[in-house]
C-alpha cells in the first residue's frame, strides 16, 4: 500500500512552514497593517502595493472545472520548473536517494536533481520512444523516489502508451510524475482522470504552450491533496505575482480562443510534416502528438548551420539518445513554416549544384 509519509524527507514532516500575512488573514476587506506594505500605492499607475494571494485561489477555482479536478489538487508554480524542483526537494535526500528518468526527455529533471546533489538513474526509452517497462521496473529500488515520464515526450513529440504508464504507477511505491506540457495537442490522453485512483501520481501541465503564455511563466501541478499540501509547505510564499494571477484569470475565460489556436497549430503541423517528408535529405519525420516535429536529416549539422545563417532557429538534438542527425522543429505560423521550407529547399538545391 502506498504511504506518502515513507517517501517524504523525514525532516519535512515536522517542518513549520513560513506563515505569511496572507496566511493569517485571507479576506479582501479591511485596514491592512500587517505586512509592512506601502499604503500609498505603487510607483506605477496600477496598485501593486499589496502582496498577492499565496495560493492563487481565484485562478484555481476557474482552472479546476476545466481540468476535472478539485482546487485543492492544484499547485501553481513559476513555470513547470518550480514544481519539478519542489518534488525533488520534497522526496529526495541528497547523496542517498535518486530519481529515474527515461532519455531522451526534458532536461530539467536531471538538472534539478544535480543542483540538489541527488543521483540520476537513466533507463532509455526504446528506439520508438516508448517505455521499456520491465527494465524500468527492474531499475527502481528502495532509493528511487521519483520516476519522470514525459508524455507527449520532448523531444520526440509522441505520447507514451497509457497502459505502460499505468503499469509503472501500479507496480512501484514511488512517486510517478507524468509531464503533460504538450497534452493539449494530443486528444484524450491526459492522466488527470486517474488522480483519485493513484495517490502516487503527479501530473504536470503548463500555460506556456497551447495557452500561449510562456512569458508569464506558470506551470500546473496536479496531485493528491496530501502531495499538494506538502509542496505548498515548502514553496516560496508568494511565487505567483498579482499581475500574473490577474492575466491567468482572464485567459481562463478564453478557452475557445486557446482551442482555436491549437487547431490551427495541428493543421500547420500536418502541412509542415508532409512538406518535410518530400525533401530528399530528410530521412524521417517522427510521429508526433505535440507542437514539435523531430526530423532526421542526412547531415543535420550542415542543415542546422545553414538555417542559423538565415536566422531560422531550430533545436539541434543530434547528441541526444536515439536522435542522431535529428533537429527538433517547433510548428510555426504558416508564414514561418513557409520560410523554413523555402530555406530547406535552397539548401538541398545547393547540395545538388555542389
Amino acid at each position: 500500500m502506498f504511504q506518502l509519509e515513507k517517501l517524504v524527507r523525514p525532516h519535512l514532516l515536522s517542518l513549520t512552514p513560513y506563515s505569511s500575512a496572507r496566511d493569517e488573514y485571507s479576506g479582501k476587506e479591511g485596514v491592512f497593517l500587517d505586512a509592512n506594505e506601502n499604503p500609498l500605492g505603487s510607483a506605477t499607475a496600477n496598485a501593486y502595493n499589496r502582496y498577492p494571494d499565496p495560493y492563487q485561489w481565484v485562478v484555481k477555482e476557474k482552472l479546476a472545472p476545466l481540468k476535472g479536478v478539485r482546487p485543492s489538487q492544484i499547485m501553481l508554480g513559476n513555470g513547470s520548473d518550480e514544481p519539478i524542483d519542489l518534488l525533488v526537494r520534497a522526496f529526495c535526500e541528497p547523496k542517498e536517494d535518486h530519481i529515474l528518468i527515461l532519455p531522451p526527455t526534458y532536461g530539467m529533471y536531471e538538472v534539478s536533481a544535480n543542483i540538489q546533489n541527488v543521483a540520476v538513474q537513466k533507463v532509455p526509452l526504446t528506439p520508438e520512444f516508448q517505455i521499456d517497462v520491465p527494465v524500468v521496473l527492474a531499475a527502481a529500488d528502495e532509493h528511487t523516489k521519483l520516476i519522470w515520464l514525459c508524455s507527449p515526450n520532448n523531444p520526440s513529440g509522441n505520447v507514451l502508451r497509457r497502459a505502460d504508464i499505468l503499469q509503472i504507477i501500479e507496480s512501484t511505491s514511488c512517486i510517478v510524475v507524468v509531464d503533460e506540457a504538450y497534452i493539449d495537442f494530443a486528444a484524450d490522453t491526459t492522466l488527470l482522470t486517474e488522480l483519485d485512483r493513484y495517490p502516487n501520481l503527479v501530473v504536470l501541465q503548463t500555460f506556456s504552450k497551447a495557452w500561449g503564455l510562456a512569458g508569464l511563466r506558470v506551470g500546473m501541478c496536479f496531485a493528491s491533496e496530501a502531495i499538494i499540501a506538502l509542496l505548498n509547505k515548502i514553496k516560496s510564499p508568494y511565487n505567483i505575482s498579482s499581475v500574473t494571477q490577474q492575466l491567468l484569470a482572464e485567459a481562463l475565460t478564453e478557452v475557445a480562443k486557446k482551442d482555436a489556436m491549437v487547431q490551427t497549430i495541428l493543421v500547420n503541423r500536418e502541412r509542415l510534416r508532409q512538406r518535410l517528408e518530400s525533401l530528399p535529405n530528410v530521412e524521417k519525420v517522427f510521429p508526433t502528438d505535440s507542437n514539435q516535429l523531430l526530423v532526421r536529416f542526412q547531415d543535420s549539422a550542415a542543415v542546422f548551420s545553414y538555417l542559423l545563417e538565415h536566422k531560422i532557429i531550430v533545436r539541434d538534438r543530434s547528441k541526444v539518445k536515439h536522435c542522431d542527425n535529428c533537429l527538433r522543429i517547433s510548428v510555426g505560423t504558416e508564414e514561418e513554416d513557409n520560410v523554413l521550407f523555402d530555406s530547406l529547399l535552397e539548401f538541398t538545391r545547393a547540395i545538388v549544384h555542389d
